[in-house]
């Protein structure tokens, strides 16, 4: 038996009866996992991988004991000044995955079903509120969310509001990149400053923002540098290590930890063989619980993700110089953020650039942007003459994700781009 599946059962047990005993669990059952990152990781993984694998776990185990100190955001917001008041940022999608990684999220997401939510509400999003309405999740120090891409956000974080009596701030992003919408959207980050000024009881430090941004510049051309290369060399992964990639790319961007790996995996890359396997872009969010997926996909030999929209949703330098303005420019021209024309445009660029054999997206039950925009993607990548395949599913649960059909529909891909 799946030693996560059992141990999730043990937690399953306290639930009712015992939610602080059930969140306690969680943490250990975190801890553990974070000592096997760190002593007895998989000898397949590159150096790189391994330390990103490590770092992850401790961030989310370190701000679950000390919430005195976090802060629930999304993926997309401005974390840079959240660092700078000493806020651990833990998105609502990272800790759904977490607490998916115990079997749990079927408990959770019927928990969020008999508060009244909508239906079609995004499981990502019910996995964490049922888990705040089961007791299991600490009240962190403030909530911080931008309106960017998904439409449930701004809900999702009023009910955190109101489940945990923090002060939430949530970022209207305009779709217009405009010098006005640049105004609002700095305008509005002031007014962020000013609450965690309030919240955290010390002062907002400009100049230690801008060597956050510095870090952020210099970590993204590491990553970009280690991109290139990812064309001609190997470098072996799972699906889960795609998702634990957006703590570098996001809610840790411009941290020093950032910025080691970066290096780190910029440098190895160039010591792995030349790449052998298909190559497959990935589109919007990696279901890494997914068996079929999981089977082919972790450290493949046929076919591998050689990249993603999400890890490079902006890829702009930051001007450091005005700190407030560069990070509202860097919410509006989001690659997520605007229509779906735009994003289709972008992610042909990085087509050209990577060459990958194939393209795929997986739709996410629930995320109308991406099944809305879908079939636009895919016309493009028909005239591109790159093969693509959709697929529709659950990331996080299980029970609404059907092995049989994915894996007819993904193996019959894999014979269209010559495996």
């Amino acid at each position: 038996m799946d030693i996560a599946k059992l141990y999730g059962s043990l937690v399953r047990r306290c639930l009712d009866g015992h939610p602080a005993l059930a969140g306690r669990l969680i943490r250990t059952g975190l801890h553990l996992e974070h000592f096997r990152c760190g002593h007895l990781a998989d000898k397949r993984l590159p150096e790189g991988y391994k330390y990103l694998n490590e770092r992850t776990v401790y961030r989310v185990v370190r701000a679950l004991d000390h919430p005195e100190n976090m802060a629930y955001t999304n993926i997309f917001a401005p974390v840079e000044i959240l660092q700078g008041f000493g806020l651990a940022s833990v998105s609502m999608e990272a800790l759904s995955s977490f607490l998916a990684g115990f079997y749990l999220e079927d408990v959770f997401i019927d928990a969020a079903d008999g508060l009244g939510l909508s239906s079609t509400l995004c499981s990502y999003h019910k996995n964490f509120l049922g888990a705040l309405e089961k007791g299991v999740l600490p009240r962190a120090k403030i909530a911080v969310t931008t309106s960017t891409a998904c439409d449930g956000n701004v809900g999702t974080f009023r009910r955190i509001e109101e489940a945990c009596g923090i002060p939430t701030y949530i970022i209207d992003v305009p779709h217009e990149d405009t010098p006005e919408a640049e105004d609002y959207v700095a305008y509005q980050l002031s007014e962020l400053i000013r609450l965690l000024e309030d919240v955290m009881g010390k002062p907002f430090r400009e100049d230690e923002l801008k060597k956050t941004l510095d870090r952020e510049n210099e970590s993204k051309a590491h990553y970009l540098s280690f991109m290139k290369k990812r064309r001609a060399h190997s470098y072996p992964g799972t699906l889960s290590l795609l998702v634990y990639l957006l703590f570098a790319t996001h809610l840790d961007i411009g941290m020093p930890w950032v910025l080691e790996l970066f290096k780190r995996m910029d440098s190895e890359i160039e010591s792995f063989p030349q790449e052998e396997a298909k190559r497959l872009f990935w589109i919007h969010i990696a279901p890494y619980a997914q068996e079929t997926l999981r089977r082919y996909l972790n450290f493949g030999e046929s076919v591998v993700i050689c990249g993603d929209d999400f890890n490079l949703d902006y890829t702009e330098v930051l001007d450091s110089r005005y700190p407030l303005k560069a990070l509202s420019r860097k919410l509006i021209r989001n690659m997520f953020n605007g229509n779906f024309e735009r994003k289709t445009e972008i992610i042909a660029g990085f087509v050209r650039d990577y060459e990958p054999d194939g393209v795929l997206e997986f739709c996410h039950w629930g995320c109308r942007q991406s099944a809305g925009g879908a079939r636009l993607l895919k016309e493009r990548m028909k005239e591109m003459e790159v093969p693509m395949l959709i697929l529709d599913g659950d990331a996080i649960d299980r029970r609404n994700c059907p092995d049989g059909q994915i894996r007819t529909r993904f193996e019959a891909y894999l014979e269209e781009i010559g495996i």
